[in-house]
């Protein structure tokens, strides 16, 4: 059987560092842990579980921590999480049975990581991240922020999901700082760097200079597929901020010009034309989302929602508009299959309801 080292970036996790490292006992077989400058108890919760818990000076570079972290290890594979990460009860065996059985041939294992919830719990959204990565100084973080090592040699995909239980608020300026501290210095912005700093300038309001960046993103030959698709919904974002609703529309379609429509972007499309009472040309794209497959290995942010249950409520609002409540209350009945307890949908069944009275 394959060995693993767990390595960890921490910094004032007190409160969640041992909800994770308990989440893993037992299934690593070494935890490196790389402290960047704690001042609360977050060391010495660490030094509980490992030994191996280092000190790294911070340089505003997370490829530069995790990297150290890393170097550090000795087992086949590096399993990397952060402090508020776990794996829940639920994935524990499929952790297990997948080190059992990985083939020492692979190089990297992608895992779903579960990022967003809806009010029942429920996982609303969610992609996949390398996770195990072979050992080796060929495998190595880049990007001072939104780190990541790029998929190469023999890659898998796991069924085991990674889950981010986030119990307090990060920096909401942190990212944003440091992109501009590489800008300040002159560094040029890989293609990956330059779409988050994009969306970081999304995220602060600043639409004009967010447009400007994914702009050039999207007109690069370089960058992922997947960053390009996000690009062009990112960017019509800041173009509906700035009130250039025909210029967001155009950014939602030139979308299609990468790969076959996803259900997000086509959820996207039915909410500008339903924006405009066009219910209509709103339902057709609402349509359009459901036929989309969902493709989790494709890499890319996947919202659960827009692969059912926003289509068919929205379906409801529209056909209900255009005077068919024979096919509203038919497609809440669907919107319910997926969210029956959801408050619109209990409030369109009674109004169904009521109608037959």
């Amino acid at each position: 059987m394959v060995t693993i080292s767990l390595c960890m970036i921490v910094r004032d996790e007190e409160a969640v560092l041992s909800r994770c490292l308990d989440s893993v006992l037992g299934l690593v077989d070494e935890i490196i842990i790389v402290d960047t400058g704690s001042i609360d108890d977050t060391k010495a919760i660490a030094e509980r579980y490992t030994e191996k818990v280092f000190d790294f000076e911070w340089i505003d570079d997370f490829s530069a921590a995790r990297n150290a972290s890393f170097e550090r290890a000795s087992c086949d594979y590096c399993l990397w999480l952060d402090a508020d990460d776990v794996l829940l009860s639920s994935e524990r065996e499929k952790f297990a049975r997948l080190k059992a059985e990985l083939d020492s041939s692979t190089d990297m294992v992608m895992l779903p990581y579960h990022v967003g919830f809806d009010e029942r719990g429920n996982v609303s959204f969610s992609y996949y991240r390398e996770r195990i990565i072979r050992n080796s100084p060929d495998y190595r973080w880049k990007g001072a922020v939104h780190e990541a090592i790029a998929p190469a040699g023999r890659v898998i995909y796991g069924d085991c999901a990674v889950t981010h239980r986030k119990l307090r608020p990060s920096d909401p300026d942190r990212n944003l700082r440091i992109f501009e501290r590489l800008i300040k210095k002159g560094t040029a912005l890989e293609p990956r760097e330059q779409f988050y700093y994009g969306r970081e300038l999304y995220y602060h309001q600043r639409y004009a200079q967010a447009q400007t960046v994914l702009t050039v993103f999207l007109q690069s030959s370089d960058g992922w597929v997947e960053n390009k698709i996000d690009a062009c919904r990112q960017l019509a974002y800041c173009l509906y901020a700035q009130g250039k609703g025909s210029e967001a529309l155009a950014a939602l379609l030139y979308s299609f010009s990468y790969d076959l429509p996803r259900a997000e972007t086509c959820c996207d499309i039915g909410k500008h034309f339903f924006d405009q009472e066009q219910w209509q040309q709103a339902a057709y794209w609402y349509k359009r989302a459901l036929d989309c497959p969902r493709r989790d290995d494709s890499g890319g942010f996947v919202s659960a929602d827009a692969y059912g249950f926003l289509p068919c409520i929205q379906l409801c609002l529209c056909y209900h508009r255009m005077g068919d409540n024979d096919a509203a209350r038919r497609w809440n009945a669907l919107a319910a299959a997926y969210k029956p307890d959801y408050p619109a949908v209990r409030q369109n069944m009674e109004y169904f309801r009521s109608l037959r009275l």
